[in-house]
């Protein structure tokens, strides 16, 4: 398929004070992942740029070591709700846990959000890889990597199954015929399962798109193999053009198992971009945004990515042997492999994970901004990209006023909405319902 035919897909991943540790002392920078009218102000920006999607990442703790745009934050399903009412055309993405959730809960909220949008809802399933997350849900132990996804596997399709609970006419609002609801036409689910026992419906009718759009992150074998099946969207940290291509061959591939074709799915990686009029002004910004950062206090950020406490290493030191993690598997694999291929000592290595966490740096001029997106959607590495500023607004500002153009004079990015819902975005029909 060519570009001609295809257009890259951006998201914008909304972190409050910016994606770089150190983004929010930028003199320019606002930062608060509470406030309400900068993250609406950002949304808009978005939108404005023709966005697909904005997307609000979430944990479940907070503590000493978190990166300021996580360590307070609003509930990110209560601010879709908000921004909902506030936005028309953009998606609306927000991450929400299968190990410490409940399908009921879940599959009402994010069907909510859908009415609330018009369709334009997007449920990030992720399966919260951090154990401190137990102590806070009254749990003496957290899932191991296996088990939490066997739990994600079965959450999700008693999600899928709930939104498919109301028949499309099952809601008349009959006023002559004194019909509010047609019971015949709402079914039970009735589940029965290893982790989950859930009899339904779903006390909210059928949603605009169907089912709100499901992304999903993990890039570990299990991850693959869920987001294979069941996803639509897929976010995801590559480093390199190659090691992104592998990916997505090798995830496009398994899509034919599960009677699913490569354009059923959008392969979205994480890309911060540093631009300025020339590259040497672009590796300037990074550089302060370098000095501004002290690797001690990021070395929790990188801990948690290795799953395992570095602070007991020489900094200046290499990367030592490491044993597997039951946290973040392949991004531990991703950050192993960067300081191996570049000779990265301890303090070099939290000084990446402090700019990006492993996501792509892409740096230099806006017109090389834009080769590299190009390189990267045309070379069969990507569907779209998930945009992380380093800071707001300014880097998202110039993202969107000196790379966006550019990728629509090539053609590659739409200069208006011409769907209303997310689905309609990336160029899906509606998820017809079981009972046509």
């Amino acid at each position: 398929m060519s570009s001609a035919r295809r257009h890259i897909h951006l998201g914008l991943f909304l972190q409050g004070a910016g994606h770089h540790a150190s983004g929010w002392r930028h003199p320019d920078a606002r930062s608060g992942s509470d406030d309400f009218e900068h993250l609406r102000e950002m949304t808009s920006i978005a939108e404005q740029a023709k966005f697909d999607l904005v997307f609000l990442a979430d944990g479940l703790t907070s503590g000493k070591g978190h990166h300021p745009s996580t360590a307070a934050r609003l509930e990110p399903l209560t601010l879709l709700g908000a921004l909902s009412v506030v936005t028309r055309r953009i998606g609306l993405a927000a991450t929400a846990s299968t190990t410490y959730g409940d399908p009921f809960h879940l599959a009402r909220a994010f069907a909510s959000i859908d009415h609330l949008s018009k369709g334009r809802a997007a449920w990030n399933l992720v399966t919260t890889s951090y154990a401190r997350t137990a102590a806070n849900f009254g749990r003496s132990a957290h899932l191991d990597h296996a088990d939490r996804y066997a739990v994600a596997e079965e959450f999700v399709d008693v999600v899928k199954g709930l939104w498919d609970g109301w028949e499309e006419d099952a809601l008349r609002k009959d006023k002559e015929a004194g019909v509010y609801y047609v019971p015949e036409k709402l079914h039970a689910l009735n589940h029965e399962g290893r982790y989950f026992s859930v009899k339904g419906p779903l006390n909210i009718p059928r949603t605009p798109q169907g089912h709100p759009v499901v992304i999903q992150a993990g890039s570990s074998d299990r991850g693959q193999a869920l987001a294979a099946r069941t996803a639509d969207v897929v976010f995801t940290a590559q480093q390199t053009l190659a090691d992104a291509k592998l990916f997505y061959a090798g995830l496009k591939a398994q899509l034919a198992t599960h009677g699913r074709k490569p354009e059923d799915i959008a392969i979205m990686p994480g890309f911060l971009p540093i631009i300025g009029k020339t590259r040497a002004e672009a590796q300037e910004k990074l550089d302060q945004l370098e000095r501004w950062t002290d690797a001690a206090e990021v070395l929790p950020l990188l801990s948690e990515r290795l799953g395992q406490e570095m602070s007991v290493y020489d900094l200046d030191g290499p990367l030592p042997d490491l044993p597997e993690t039951e946290q973040l598997k392949s991004r531990q694999k991703l950050l192993i492999e960067l300081a191996r291929r570049e000779s990265l000592t301890i303090r070099q290595l939290a000084q990446r994970v402090a700019t990006s966490r492993g996501h792509h740096v892409v740096l230099g001029t806006a017109e090389e901004v834009a080769d590299e997106l190009q390189t990267w959607f045309d070379g069969g590495a990507a569907d779209g990209f998930n945009i992380m500023p380093a800071y707001f607004p300014g880097e998202l500002v110039t993202f969107v006023s000196e790379v966006v153009p550019i990728l629509q004079h090539r053609g590659l990015f739409r200069r208006d909405y011409e769907a209303d819902t997310l689905r309609g975005h990336f160029g899906w029909p509606r998820v017809p319902s079981p009972y046509l």
